[in-house]
């Protein structure tokens, strides 16, 4: 361990970090690891595929060495994460499988991003990351049965760490934002530039009064120590119930909070600083500047880009960046040349890399959500399908979709009746769960997962042909957080609505609206089916939501053969009651039974618990039970024979193949 010992007193010394990849069995590996650990003084933690659920807590934090088993699964996010939190000096041991079977073993990790029941093996990002790290002539990959590599050190000057005084970029944004009058500013940095210790100092100079805010307290530790008793944390759905106020807001990651909480926010300060990391997996900053600060007139925009953790050109930072492609310079530069559409597959990664690499980058830089999961998922994932609109230098636009549907006639009855919901089919699922047709999820569809113009090629109608070049069977759908403006746009595409959903989305703090493009005749009579049903319930649905659904109210007071299914549907098996509730609505004005717990929540709006407490009922399990009930009593008065007929099928629909 000599060597590996001169190694880390060279980065102490140059202020960089490096990359150590174990590659054989377990045994072996884990043996390796320790060793390390026991020769290199540090914090070494060891994060394993579980590791999502402990690095969120390390954010904000730095630590010294690490190791990070992906043999069982690769959580590039919490990879990524972990690598960011490492000071100069520091070693990041990455223990994988033998490369020459890591390719084709399913990794644990996929259940999360494939839509796949069971764990599949993902070569394209396999080979991918493999050729990266032979690429990087300082990462080094030691493999069982082969002699330990040669350590090469670099001629990297000394480093001078940090003092704690701002370094030059930061005080010229320090005093900007000290003389700042009321509006937003925003800083954008990759991690380890010192955003964090910059809005800690702002908080400590000014003799403003300021809140901090952000996804996770833990991962503010860095400003709590800049601001010193300045620091006063507010979580922001907390802030927002509250009546604080305060000269500033500083809303760290501020890419991580849905944006229509940051907006109700923004109005309430007269001063915000948005921090946000430009790349990886706090969401990408470049995306948050294009898509959310776009809105905010005179908005300030300041970048960091000297690293203070560690020295610049650090061998770990740039592996990492490579391989999980936190590159967004595609952006500033304008695609020149007349645009031609053409489809791209997933084996682009092996035939042209770079060229579907910058779709990822394009679609990363369009869309602030994008994580690396989204890059596992483009590479691995079955049933992904790319359109681009190429120029002639680089891609002006891209399409991204996913297959779904194709779902057996008995699986999508028994999806309509709630008693199964297989992983994947978002859309596919979603119009047999909650639309009317049990055949739905036959259909075959695809889903526009994301779709990006660059901004220097945007009002060129670009995204619409690129919709209108997509190909499926039976019809194109999406799914989208709902807004005027993404509304117009799908229209202007051909989409139709078909649904809306009943509660507000936690990452957009919208509805989610649900829109068809149909291709076949199936698709053409499917679309019509539910958007008719949109139609005739909006009236009620808009009422629950308390927002307006934007097609043509077509109510009607009676009650069809839609709405039998749909209400027997809910008496005897497990459709929802958000689905239900327009054909509850008409059930309670067809009859006359006082049905105590359907009329209390369905006309009178009681809330639950209020509802519970008048009718003795345990709670909303009990409450639910007691709807569905009457709702069966209510049908058995009207038509007894056709009631109980109803029944009998939907029942049989949890029997299946």
């Amino acid at each position: 361990m000599a060597s590996f010992e001169r190694l880390v007193n060279h980065l102490q010394h140059t202020g960089h970090r490096r990359l150590i990849v174990l590659s054989g069995d377990g045994a072996w590996g884990d043996s390796r690891a320790q060793a390390l650990r026991d020769s290199l003084t540090g914090d070494w933690l060891w994060l394993d595929g579980n590791a999502s659920k402990t690095v969120s807590g390390l954010l904000g934090r730095e630590f010294t060495h690490a190791v990070f088993d992906a043999r069982v699964g690769f959580d590039v996010t919490a990879f990524a994460a972990l690598s960011g939190t490492l000071r100069a000096g520091s070693l990041l041991v990455l223990l994988v499988p033998p490369l020459d079977e890591w390719a084709q073993r399913p990794d644990a990790d996929s259940v999360r991003w494939s839509d796949s029941a069971e764990p599949i093996a993902t070569p394209r990002f396999v080979h991918h990351f493999c050729r990266t790290i032979a690429a990087d002539p300082d990462a080094i990959v030691w493999q069982q049965h082969q002699a330990q590599p040669l350590l090469s050190l670099s001629d990297a000057p000394a480093w001078h760490p940090a003092t704690g005084e701002p370094q030059r970029e930061q005080t010229a944004i320090l005093d900007a934002l000290l003389g700042m009058p009321p509006g937003v500013a925003a800083v954008t940095a990759p991690r380890g530039r010192g955003k964090s210790a910059l809005a800690g100092m702002l908080l400590n100079r000014t003799p403003r009064s300021a809140i901090v805010t952000g996804p996770a307290k833990g991962a503010t530790d860095v400003i709590a120590h800049f601001a010193g008793e300045k620091y006063r944390f507010v979580a922001p759905d907390a802030l927002l119930a509250s009546s604080i106020t305060a000269d500033w807001l500083i809303v760290d990651e501020a890419a991580a909070i849905p944006g229509p909480l940051l907006e109700q926010l923004v109005r309430r300060f007269p001063r915000v600083l948005f921090t946000t990391t430009v790349q990886g997996y706090e969401g990408t900053g470049r995306g948050f500047l294009l898509k959310f600060c776009a809105r905010f007139d005179g908005l300030r925009r300041y970048t960091l880009s000297a690293p203070v953790r560690w020295a610049a050109d650090c061998p770990l930072e740039r592996v990492v960046d490579n391989a999980l492609l936190f590159d967004d310079t595609l952006i500033d530069h304008r695609p020149e040349g007349e645009v031609q559409f053409t489809a791209l597959e997933q084996q682009a990664w092996e035939s042209d890399p770079a060229r579907i690499a910058s779709v990822y980058e394009l679609l990363c830089a369009a869309h602030y959500r994008t994580s690396p999961l989204d890059l596992r998922r483009l590479m691995d994932a079955p049933g992904q399908h790319f359109s681009i609109a190429q120029a002639r230098t680089s891609p002006a636009g891209a399409l991204w979709l996913v297959e779904e549907g194709g779902l057996s006639a008995d699986l999508s009855r028994a999806v309509w009746a709630g008693f199964r919901r297989p992983r994947g089919n978002l859309v596919a699922q979603s119009l047999a769960a909650h639309g009317g047709s049990p055949l739905a999820a036959t259909l075959w569809g695809r889903r526009v997962t994301r779709i990006a113009v660059h901004p220097h090629r945007q009002r060129e109608g670009i995204g619409q042909a690129l919709i209108q070049s997509a190909r499926g069977q039976d019809y194109l759908s999406v799914s989208f957080g709902y807004t005027d403006a993404l509304w117009h746009f799908w229209q202007r595409c051909g989409f139709t609505m078909v649904r809306m959903g009943s509660h507000r989305e936690a990452s957009s703090g919208c509805f989610t609206a649900m829109a068809l493009l149909p291709l076949s005749e199936a698709g053409h009579a499917l679309c019509e089916q539910e958007h008719r049903r949109l139609c005739r319930d909006a009236r009620v649905l808009s009422a629950w939501n308390d927002e307006k659904i934007p097609v043509d109210d077509a109510w009607e007071a009676t009650l069809n053969d839609d709405d039998w299914l749909e209400l027997a549907g809910f008496a005897c098996a497990h459709r929802p009651f958000s689905t239900s509730v327009a054909a509850l609505t008409r059930l309670l004005l067809a009859v006359s039974l006082p049905l105590p717990a359907l009329r209390g929540k369905t006309e009178v709006r009681k809330d639950d618990a209020r509802l519970c407490g008048e009718l003795g009922l345990a709670g909303r399990k009990a409450l639910l039970a007691a709807l569905r009930r009457e709702a069966g009593e209510a049908l058995e008065t009207l038509d007894a024979k056709r009631s109980r007929r109803l029944s009998a099928d939907i029942l049989q629909w949890q029997f299946f193949q």
